[in-house]
Formats: C-alpha cells, sequence, structure tokens
C-alpha cells in the first residue's frame, strides 16, 4: 500500500481550518491562528506544501453585521461577504510573521466536480503552492445556495486534497479522533488510532456535531465522508484535536489522532479516475513520434498530433489513438475542438500566435493514463 503514515512525509498537505478555531468571542482568534501559522511554517520550511481550507467567513460576518445564528439564505451570503475580508485579514497577519503570503481561493461545487473548472481551479492552486503561497480556500458562499453548495468544508477540504493530488487531509476537530462511541457522553468509548478501510460499522461511530460550539456545520460523520473520498484520491486523512497549540506538529510527535489509510497513491488514483470513470467525448489521432512519446509517459503535443476526431471542451477525457487505430491512452484534453484542431501539428511556441492563447501540450502527461497494451488488428 503506497500511502503515507507520517505526517513528516506528505510532500502535498491539505489542512480543514472550522469556524470554532477561527472565530473567538470577539473577532477572529488571532492567539490561535499565530500558534498554527508558526505549525504550518515549520512545514513549509522544510519543504512541504501546505494549503488551508477555512471555515469562520459567515461567522465572522453575522457577528459584524449583529446577525442571529439562524440566518436566511440572503443573510448568510450578506455575513459571508462581510466576513470573508475579516477572515482573510485574520490568516494574512498570522502568516506574515513567517515570510508567507496568503492568497484567497474561493470555489464552489461546480469548481471541484466540472472538468473545465476543476483544471482551473487546480492550475491555479499549483501555480500558488509552487510559489511558496498558502492558499486559504473557502467555499463562495456569497453566491452558493443549498443547491449547488459543497455542503461543508470537510468535504470541500476533501475536494481540493483530490485535485491537487494531496498526500495528507487534516481534519481539525473538537475531539482527538475517532471513538468508538462520543467520548464527551459515553466514558467507555475507545479512541480508534489507525483505520485501514472505512465500513459502515466504523461510519456507525461517527457522532453528530458538536452543537454546544454553535458556529460550524461539520461533525464526525462529515468527516468520515470526507475521509472516504479522499481515500479513493490515494490521500490519507488524519483527525486530530484542532486546539492545541501545535496540532500539526502534534501529530508527528505522536499524540493521540485518527489516520485514515488509502489503498493506493494519489497519481495511481488520479490515473485510474482518469482510465476507468470518464466517458471519451473525442478522438486525438497522433503520429508515430507522439504515440512513442506518450507510451513512454511524455505529454502529448500538438506537433504530434495528425487530426481530431468529435466535439469536446477543455477538460474533457479524449482517446489518443495512434494512426493504425489503436487506442494507446485517454487523458484530459487543455483545449476545447475548434481550438485543438487549429494547433494540430504546430510547434509549442506557435499555438498562442494561432488562437491568441497557450494552455500547454494538448494533454498533459499527469493527465494521461495508458490503455493496455494491445497489437493491432491485422
Amino acid at each position: 500500500m503506497a500511502s503515507v503514515t507520517d505526517l513528516a512525509r506528505a510532500r502535498r498537505v491539505v489542512v480543514k481550518v472550522g469556524s470554532a478555531l477561527v472565530a473567538g468571542d470577539e473577532g477572529a482568534d488571532s492567539h490561535w491562528l499565530a500558534a498554527f501559522s508558526a505549525d504550518a511554517a515549520r512545514m513549509r520550511a522544510r519543504g512541504q506544501q501546505v494549503l488551508v481550507v477555512s471555515s469562520g467567513a459567515v461567522a465572522l460576518g453575522r457577528r459584524r453585521l449583529g446577525l442571529a445564528r439562524r440566518s436566511s439564505l440572503p443573510e448568510k451570503q450578506a455575513a459571508a461577504a462581510a466576513g470573508q475580508s475579516a477572515l482573510m485579514r485574520a490568516w494574512e497577519e498570522a502568516l506574515e510573521p513567517h515570510g508567507l503570503a496568503a492568497a484567497q481561493v474561493l470555489l464552489t461545487r461546480d469548481d471541484t466536480e466540472v472538468r473545465r473548472r476543476w483544471l482551473n481551479a487546480r492550475a491555479t492552486v499549483e501555480t500558488l503552492l509552487g510559489l511558496g503561497v498558502v492558499p486559504v480556500v473557502n467555499e463562495n458562499d456569497t453566491v452558493a445556495t443549498e443547491e449547488i453548495r459543497v455542503g461543508d468544508n470537510d468535504r470541500l477540504a476533501a475536494r481540493v486534497a483530490q485535485m491537487i493530488g494531496a498526500d495528507a487531509l487534516v481534519l481539525l476537530s473538537d475531539v482527538d479522533g475517532l471513538y468508538t462511541a462520543d467520548p464527551r457522553s459515553n466514558p467507555d468509548a475507545r479512541h480508534l488510532p489507525v483505520i485501514e478501510r472505512l465500513t459502515p460499522e466504523i461510519e456507525a461511530m461517527a457522532g453528530g456535531a458538536n452543537a454546544a460550539a454553535g458556529v460550524g456545520t461539520g461533525g464526525m460523520a462529515t468527516k468520515l465522508a470526507a475521509a472516504r473520498i479522499a481515500a479513493a484520491a490515494g490521500c490519507a486523512t488524519f483527525i486530530t484535536l484542532g486546539t492545541r497549540p501545535s496540532p500539526l506538529l502534534a501529530i508527528e510527535e505522536g499524540e493521540r489522532a485518527t489516520r485514515i489509510e488509502p489503498a493506493i497513491s494519489p497519481a495511481a488514483a488520479y490515473k485510474a479516475w482518469i482510465a476507468g470513470t470518464l466517458a471519451p467525448t473525442g478522438v486525438l489521432v497522433v503520429d508515430q513520434g507522439a504515440a512513442a512519446a506518450v507510451r513512454r509517459g511524455k505529454s502529448l503535443l500538438a506537433a504530434g498530433v495528425r487530426r481530431i476526431e468529435g466535439r469536446f471542451d477543455k477538460g474533457d477525457a479524449v482517446l489518443i489513438r495512434d494512426e493504425a487505430g489503436l487506442d494507446i491512452a485517454r487523458g484530459l484534453v487543455r483545449y476545447e475542438a475548434e481550438d485543438a484542431a487549429r494547433i494540430v501539428g504546430l510547434k509549442s511556441e506557435a499555438i498562442e500566435a494561432a488562437i491568441g492563447y497557450t494552455s500547454g501540450p494538448l494533454v498533459h502527461a499527469d493527465d494521461l493514463a495508458l490503455a493496455p497494451h494491445r497489437e493491432p488488428v491485422g
């Protein structure tokens, strides 16, 4: 099993921070944010990439606007608009002393499920991480409705971890992991340090949301639902107590937490998703040289494509076929069909002049899944 069992070994880490941790009695909890930022900066200094999915905008906005906790959808959206700037200011002030810049990323469910938007969001986040920035992600509650919202930031964090191929997802909770029952009401509850596979029996152990906190929407059930998404993407999930000053260091030092293991690596899970889940909407017929390059795990460049078949949008799955009619791979295309047809046979440096922009190769190597090897018929 290729998975991260030690948080210190994770190359890319997504941390979900809940409203109860971020929003204090008088506003943002600057002391907790400062301590957590030092913890994240420690990981960043040793080469790990850290992304934060932070709740708190609605809670901060409600206090700023004097709204009750039980608000209408328009009032909640207004609170998100008023609170998001306060949330980002708090994160910026916490990270800046460590030489880290924060970048706001607001997502809706479509950004994590519609492939075109998913590719765009992934490219933005990966660029930020490459620049050493800490992306601070939140659901765009100012425009989300009940029909389009992700639902809770545990699930959003899992979708983001899936999107960027994270090795580890850390869900900061009001308890230090999963127990066989709610430890706040059952003294016989037993802590589960490692879960190798999420089963219905394990999921039944999850209790409801912590109503005493009064600011969040999640509970242990939503955390296990998020862990299931992450596990399918090859990402390990850690659930631990968020009120510790340095919760990430606490996990590394063996403090109590629950680790939920995936069965495969993020890269293998992503390739399997491309190979087995998505229905191709078009075909790229390639020459012999391009076919050989793709088989070696290289990106598909426009120069090696002979013709385009079908109609597809950016982010759709397409088949890559050689001139003998053999399907050699499938992948996510980075251009819509009309633009792809206009750049067939062009070298990379000529693409922008032809269509006014460039998104790199037609299909990037990271977005390719090779077909099983078969000899052409005849």
